[in-house]
């Protein structure tokens, strides 16, 4: 007879849409099969704010074929913890960004006490012979919470953000607090061995913890085993669903062979480096005027924080240098640059990274980026495009062969685009293939079980997601 599969607990600030007809990058592709196979549970916030909020108990509904819990917020609760503490505090520090971070007692205070309560009301729904994997910076002090109320469950913490220097995170108020809640999950994974590392040298400069064998830590009486998991798309069902996708036709106004489009995708976050990637585009025109009139760059923009000042700040500078190059460059018939400042359906978005002969994906500062690796699935292997990378993405640490920039240096990138678009097609399949290899082989699955497998046992060391150097790119 064959043992019962530990049910796999997923545990989020917000639960998956898993009614989406495209989910190819998010976590309900990864984690929707596994939490079916073993009748598992997704745990998190309804999104819904209400004055008795903390009065109510979960709401517990099944949902293609797996149980989906979730419970509602207070106002204050929304405020402090999501609004405050979560989006002012922790995202831009954790982003690199300490010149942002909004610093208020109280709303660091309400972060803690909403991580109390997600566990007074998961600890029913829980059994001892769970498998509980918790996400991200808004659940940090979760697993703490748990075990002071008796879970003896094991569990894991996947951090989808950077995880900045020691001399970063210990600027932040309650790092402390939060150091010692991560050291309570049996593994910590991280997006790359550079988060990974930052990790291990603030246990040892703030927590006055010690590296042990291989990936595992010791601090405040406590064992974690602290490693890097890089996150993955289902890469062949995206290049299955761009082959298809594409027989439909081009999705942008066909100018003709000589007409090239870059592509740019990404929340409209000051994270993602948007104003400093449009005035490297104005500066490729200015000093290539070769690509005047031969190309056009199309960036997707969708909304996110909508009413937090910053974002309002980043919305204003991008309108406003779209402007200027088209005004600057553009004539009757060539508008340089394409801005949708909202989101579009994946199969669009499949389709447009496929006629895009350059894929722009330049974040000051990024956890992993996916759309780096869905740009690689959807080209067409004989005739595919060029990745422009931020080396400060995680995915620089596995897509070595994109052209990795410094996102910061406009003269830097604006060449880089040059070369993508004068790149000849034999160095550009060489390129493509081997990133292809990358993400084929490391792609959601491997992600889900090397985490899922590392978190399980105790004794187990996760393998290596970071492929060795491949020669220089």
């Amino acid at each position: 007879m064959t043992d019962k599969p530990r049910r796999l607990v997923v545990v989020s600030n917000r639960v998956a849409d898993f009614t989406a007809k495209f989910q190819t990058g998010g976590l309900a592709v990864a984690l929707g099969d596994a939490l079916k196979a073993s009748h598992g549970l997704w745990f998190g916030w309804s999104g819904e704010v209400k004055k008795d909020a903390a009065s109510e108990t979960p709401k517990v509904e099944t949902v293609s074929g797996l149980t989906v819990a979730t419970i509602d917020l207070t106002p204050e609760e929304a405020e402090g913890y999501y609004y405050g503490y979560a989006n002012k505090c922790l995202w831009p520090s954790l982003h690199y960004r300490l010149d942002l971070a909004q610093f208020n007692e109280e709303h660091n205070e309400i972060y803690f006490n909403v991580s109390a309560r997600f566990a007074d009301a998961l600890m029913p729904l829980l059994g001892p012979d769970d498998l509980i994997w918790i996400n991200d910076y808004h659940l940090i002090p979760l697993a703490a919470e748990l075990r002071d109320r008796g879970c003896t469950a094991r569990i894991g913490f996947f951090l989808h953000t950077p995880f900045p220097s020691p001399e970063i995170f210990a600027a932040v108020p309650g790092q402390k607090r939060l150091g010692n809640a991560l050291m309570v999950y049996d593994v910590v994974g991280f997006q790359t061995c550079s988060d990974r590392d930052n990790f291990r040298r603030y246990v040892a400069a703030s927590l006055d913890g010690e590296h042990l064998e291989g990936d595992r830590l010791a601090a405040q009486g406590e064992t974690t085993l602290a490693s890097a998991f890089p996150i993955g798309i289902d890469a062949a069902a995206f290049r299955k669903l761009a082959e298809s996708e594409s027989e439909k036709g081009p999705v942008l106004p066909d100018f003709g062979e000589d007409m090239k489009t870059i592509i740019g995708v990404d929340r409209l976050d000051y994270t993602k480096g948007l104003p400093d990637r449009l005035r490297a585009f104005e500066l490729l025109l200015e000093e290539f005027p070769e690509h005047r009139g031969k190309v056009r760059l199309v960036q997707i923009a969708p909304p996110t924080r909508e009413t937090l000042p910053v974002y309002q700040t980043i919305r204003k500078d991008v309108e406003r240098l779209v402007g200027r190059i088209n005004g600057r460059f553009g004539d009757m018939r060539w508008t340089p640059v394409t801005y949708l400042h909202r989101g579009l359906p994946q199969d669009v978005l499949t389709r447009l990274f496929r006629e895009s002969a350059v894929g722009l994906v330049t974040p000051l500062r990024d956890g992993m980026n996916l759309v780096a690796k869905e740009y690689i699935a959807a080209q067409a292997p004989q005739d595919p495009g060029v990745l422009v990378l931020s080396r400060f993405a995680g995915a620089a640490e596995q897509l070595r062969e994109a052209l990795l920039v410094n996102p910061h240096d406009v003269n830097e990138m604006a060449r880089a685009l040059d070369r993508a678009l004068t790149m000849p097609r034999q160095e550009r399949w060489a390129r493509h293939n081997r990133l292809w290899q990358c993400i084929e082989t490391y792609d959601l699955a491997n992600w889900r079980d090397s985490f899922i497998q590392s978190v399980a046992s105790s004794d187990t060391e996760p393998v290596n997601l970071i492929p060795k150097k491949q020669g220089a790119a």
